[in-house]
């Protein structure tokens, strides 16, 4: 009960709050963002309405929030994409290391190896043979550059010396519709996203960037599994208010968001998503703080890796 009266003190938000999600809806973080919303207007007292500001690889959602005023009622949910976009985009008209104040870690996943049913090989190891010897000549989906999907697989590139051939979707569930039709081969995707397809026989599960296989997909190895260790990619969602957010504000918000992930129904929901809540000594903003200022230039150096040249936004 500490946690809901908190964050529904004074200093929580004074009026509904809009968390801006910058992908489309029905992909694994509009996803995310809708559980959390849903709870976290309980514990707020407030209402928390999703809204999906899509293109320019996120980053027009990214500015409307770091633009916003600083009141805790603009809130922004975002991955890696967020932490990428200083090193893509040139005319960027916010600071990604001075716009937003972290509010809190919301869940860790690893992310899934997909490919069209019609790749030759029965089992995994079979796949990744056919991955190794097409190298270039397999083309892999992603949701834009920056993405988790793009470089998970510029990660794999670099782990077994070949450079993906990408072909650019807005979001993963066009990216699955061609994987389902057979005209794209394989796709690095949240667990989130695919689960339902692998479990359905409908794509090829072949690999998961996780310590160990997942209860939902027990026929899944490891990348360790299938001898590739350093292909260690897990991804994460955070929490983000406008800079200048009163630390009361941000303290209320990450107190409801504590509350929302801690319900049973979101962790058992999260559970059949692949994907767990931090632990709640890892879910501070100064924790979140940490973890954004250790991975801007781990992702920095991913993007480099892939040999993407910075342009401007559009």
């Amino acid at each position: 009960m500490l946690l809901v009266s908190t964050a529904a003190s004074a200093q929580a938000p004074s009026k509904q709050v809009t968390l801006v999600v910058p992908y489309a809806a029905g992909g694994g973080t509009d996803t995310v963002a809708r559980l959390v919303a849903d709870q976290m207007s309980q514990a707020l007292g407030q209402t928390v309405i999703v809204e999906n500001v899509v293109g320019a690889g996120g980053t027009i959602a990214n500015e409307r929030v770091a633009r916003s005023t600083p009141d805790g009622t603009t809130i922004l949910i975002n991955h890696v994409a967020l932490l990428a976009a200083p090193s893509l985009f040139t005319n960027l008209k916010y600071d990604t290391k001075t716009a937003f104040e972290p509010v809190g870690l919301v869940n860790n996943a690893p992310m899934l190896l997909v490919g069209r049913k019609t790749i030759p090989g029965q089992t995994p190891k079979d796949l990744l043979a056919w991955i190794k010897e097409q190298g270039a000549k397999a083309n892999y989906a992603h949701g834009g550059i920056g993405t988790n999907s793009h470089l998970c697989a510029v990660m794999m590139g670099n782990t077994l010396s070949f450079k993906p051939t990408f072909v650019a979707y807005r979001g993963s569930g066009p990216a699955i519709t061609d994987l389902l039709a057979g005209q794209i081969d394989l796709l690095w995707d949240q667990v989130t996203n695919a689960l339902p397809q692998i479990q359905a026989g409908s794509l090829h599960g072949i690999a998961i960037t996780a310590p160990q296989r997942l209860a939902e997909l027990p026929n899944v190895p490891t990348t360790a599994e299938l001898g590739l260790p350093n292909l260690n990619y897990t991804m994460w969602h955070g929490l983000y208010a406008a800079k200048g957010t009163p630390r009361g504000i941000v303290d209320a918000l990450n107190a409801a968001l504590k509350k929302a992930v801690s319900e049973p129904g979101i962790v058992a929901k999260f559970k059949t998503l692949g994907t767990v809540p931090f632990p709640a000594d890892q879910m501070t903003p100064d924790a979140h703080a940490k973890a954004f200022a250790s991975d801007l230039p781990r992702v920095a150096e991913l993007v480099q890796s892939a040999g993407v040249k910075a342009s401007e936004v559009k």
